[in-house]
């Protein structure tokens, strides 16, 4: 581990990217981000673009909420680390990929496996026996009972609830509050109770 980071989104969700970071130890925080009109965040400084982070020294994380864009970046990216907020309640037979996210509150149980470049976010759960695909987002709130394998770059939005023996393709939307409780095949944007695809 490097003492400095480098976090690639000056946005609200590498604001809290930070406060982990300063939790596991990282003493030097800087941030990158496209939009030069903003010059810090979090308190932190705006020191370049997104770019510069192939060629500046220190560990790296990406704090973009977009799965393809943040599979883009951090695809290109040597020192990618992952985070995890120490209130977090992960058991030691999870497995976790590079340069994913686990905040404060999250609980994942045992035997679950969480793939690369992942957020699993606020209060969130996932209890025993799941796989979640790289590049995914756990909203906050959300709960994914046991057994469930969600595919790469699925979003499951804020408050939803995934039963257990569940598998959700990848490239899916799963809406705030959306119930699930069946299979999905089709990526897609679903909503409701139980869910249901709808056309964008």
């Amino acid at each position: 581990m490097n003492d400095k980071l480098i976090i690639i989104g000056a946005s609200g969700h590498g604001k809290v990217i930070a406060d982990i970071a300063v939790k596991n130890g990282y003493h030097d925080i800087v941030f990158l981000d496209d939009n030069e009109t903003i010059k810090t965040c979090a308190g932190y400084p705006v020191v370049g673009k997104t770019s510069d982070a192939i060629s500046l020294y220190g560990d790296k994380i990406v704090a973009i909420g977009d799965a393809r864009i943040r599979k883009e970046i951090q695809s290109k990216l040597s020192n990618v680390v992952t985070l995890i907020h120490p209130q977090a309640m992960i058991s030691r037979r999870v497995e976790i990929g590079m340069g994913s996210v686990v905040m404060a509150g999250a609980v994942i149980n045992s035997d679950t496996s969480i793939g690369k470049g992942v957020i699993v976010n606020t209060g969130s759960s996932i209890d025993h026996d799941c796989w979640i695909g790289d590049f995914s987002h756990i909203s906050v709130g959300a709960h994914v009972a046991g057994t469930v394998s969600i595919g790469n770059s699925s979003w499951i939005g804020a408050g939803a609830t995934v039963i257990n023996n569940v598998n959700i393709c990848g490239e899916c939307m799963i809406g705030a509050g959306t119930v699930v409780i069946n299979n999905i095949e089709e990526s897609g944007t679903y909503i409701g109770v139980p869910a249901r695809r709808i056309e964008k």
